[in-house]
């Protein structure tokens, strides 16, 4: 059994906050269950584990296909034994179920997309392999995951509107576990300042994965930072990692905020509030991914789910001093196999 005290003290410092910080009813088991196994197995193998792998490590195969294991070994098997000699066959349908063709349909995307000679520099990163990922493609000697990708074509997206403008300091809300601070902490911007902010246990992660991959003299970590009464943005290092109620404490100003996904998985007065900080440190940009739809409702105390979804349109009333500069699906969203939708929307401030 693995102990760590630092996420043991910032999930009790949670207690005592505002419910608008707490883990919403979507996250809240999950959270438990995220802890147990992190205790259990150990946070070096984060990448590998059931409900991580469920909840912010996303995946282009098993599990994010919806195909289960047996189903892909039954698949794999019944055509070897049925079509022996059909090699290329073989591989294709192992390609298709492991993920890689989408992985590099996504790839493909972002090198077509990406001005190599403009700032953010994203053609230069590659991922790390903390945490024992049960997935991870290499293209041109370089490795990715879905995560990377997602926020790799999202940047792609940013960059074209940009004209030569620099974010140096970026705020994230749910960062998982931290994949955009690692990419941008590769991207050749000089005097950067990543700040993620999120629910223990998911901040502990970021901590953890952030610090092995940039050096812990580089992370701000929760425990550092508990006891400020205010967080001055320009003081930070190059990468920092907050509790959800430490929002209230940052001061300064940010250059681009960030949130992909975990909107979607918040009620509106949630957002709402997080947005009204977004606004009060004079962002510039804010870069959202969230599922046009909305979140599936919850049916049931047991079910997983919100009460009311997030749709796209909410966030232009939630952003008022803010103007829609760019919306998508396709290329740099995507598109479910049953016609569901998750797009990117890009705000500048009036």
């Amino acid at each position: 059994m693995n102990t760590y005290p630092e996420l043991t003290r910032s999930r009790e410092d949670m207690l005592s906050q505002n419910e608008l910080y707490k883990p919403s009813r979507f996250w809240d088991e999950a959270s438990q269950q995220i802890v147990k196994e992190l205790t259990t197995f150990g946070i070096d193998r984060f990448r590998s584990l059931p409900t991580t792998l469920g909840y912010f490590v996303p995946t282009y195969g098993f599990p994010g296909n919806c195909f289960s294991q047996e189903m892909i070994e039954g698949i794999n098997s019944r055509f070897k034994n049925e079509f022996p000699l059909e090699k290329k066959p073989q591989i294709s349908i192992e390609q298709f179920l492991t993920g890689k063709m989408s992985a590099i349909s996504d790839y493909r995307v972002l090198v077509a997309a990406d001005n190599q000679s403009n700032l953010p520099y994203l053609h230069t990163f590659s991922e790390s392999s903390f945490g024992e990922p049960i997935e991870q493609f290499e293209f041109e000697g370089r490795k990715y995951s879905r995560s990377s990708l997602n926020y790799l074509l999202g940047l792609a997206m940013l960059k074209k509107h940009l004209n030569g403008s620099v974010p140096k300091t970026v705020l994230e809300i749910g960062g998982g576990f931290g994949t955009l601070g690692e990419i941008l902490s590769s991207s050749g911007i000089e005097e950067l300042r990543y700040i993620d902010i999120d629910i223990p246990p998911t901040s502990y992660v970021a901590q953890v994965y952030l610090s092995n991959v940039l050096g812990k003299n580089n992370v701000a970590t929760y425990e550092q930072t508990r006891e400020k009464t205010l967080i001055n943005i320009d003081s930070l290092p190059q990468a920092s990692v907050f509790c959800s109620w430490q929002i209230e404490k940052l001061v300064g100003k940010v250059d681009l905020f960030v949130n992909f996904i975990s909107f979607q998985e918040m009620e509106p007065h949630i957002v709402k509030n997080y947005l009204e900080h977004v606004a009060r440190l004079e962002t510039k940009w804010v870069l959202l991914r969230n599922m046009k739809e909305g979140k599936n409702k919850r049916k049931d105390k047991d079910s997983a789910g919100v009460e009311t979804p997030i749709l796209g349109d909410d966030y232009k009333t939630m952003l008022t001093d803010y103007e829609l500069v760019d919306r998508n699906v396709i290329p740099f969203g995507y598109r479910t196999v049953d016609d569901f939708n998750s797009e990117l929307l890009l705000f500048r401030r009036k």
